[in-house]
């Protein structure tokens, strides 16, 4: 139980690093919850400050993701070796990965708002399920390309990442454990959620393309 806990509170917190925020405040001067979408994400800030600072943005919210189910997995080896483990790897993994996606959506350093969990749940599942994680891309660079809008193709690829996950495992490419499939609906379920304003959009016919606002 140590274990778990230790591993769940420094994955929130790494998760819950608003880099966009952070990144509004360093180079416009501005709180990036009160501009364009009010989403503080790479998108956003494509959108209010360029490329220049959101791919960067998107690098880091991508690694909040990753670097914390490595963590797990490494400091689990490495308590293994030692004979001190107190958990399984792959739940630790996956504790890891819910923490890091809720710490991003709901971070404590701007008073629990932050981003909608697409670019930390990639990071997350690139580090869990390598194949599920590319599949799921591919599905998110298909609708984007297709419509230009970003919600779209975070949806579709959250949608589907659940498929990708079992098809992983029923293919000997990712391991087919019932908490990883389960992981990836809970996190799909919330990603839903924190997108319902798009989709409520998507549906109205008026949810915007991605375009840089010109200042």
């Amino acid at each position: 139980m140590p274990a778990f806990i230790a591993i769940a509170l420094a994955s929130y917190l790494l998760g819950a690093i608003p880099f966009s925020y952070i990144a509004g405040k360093i180079f416009a001067g501005i709180d990036l919850r009160e501009h364009g979408s009010g989403n503080l994400g790479a998108s956003n800030t494509f959108r209010m400050l360029g490329p220049k600072i959101a791919i960067p943005v998107l690098i880091g919210d991508i690694a909040k993701g990753f670097l914390p189910v490595r963590f797990a997995y490494l400091a689990n080896t490495a308590q293994s070796l030692s004979g001190a483990a107190d958990a399984p790897v792959l739940q630790l993994m996956l504790v890891a990965a819910l923490a890091a996606v809720i710490g991003h959506m709901y971070s404590v350093f701007v008073g629990f708002s932050g981003g909608k969990g697409i670019a930390t749940t990639a990071g997350a599942f690139l580090a869990l399920v390598p194949w599920a994680f590319l599949g799921a891309f591919i599905v998110w660079l298909l609708f984007f390309a297709a419509s230009r809008i970003v919600s779209l193709a975070s949806l579709a690829g959250a949608v589907t990442l659940p498929l990708f996950v079992y098809a992983s495992g029923r293919l000997g490419m990712g391991d087919p454990h019932w908490s990883l499939l389960a992981l990836s609906f809970v996190i799909t379920l919330v990603v839903l959620f924190k997108h319902k304003a798009n989709i409520r959009r998507l549906m109205a016919g008026t949810e915007p393309a991605l375009s840089r606002k010109k200042k």
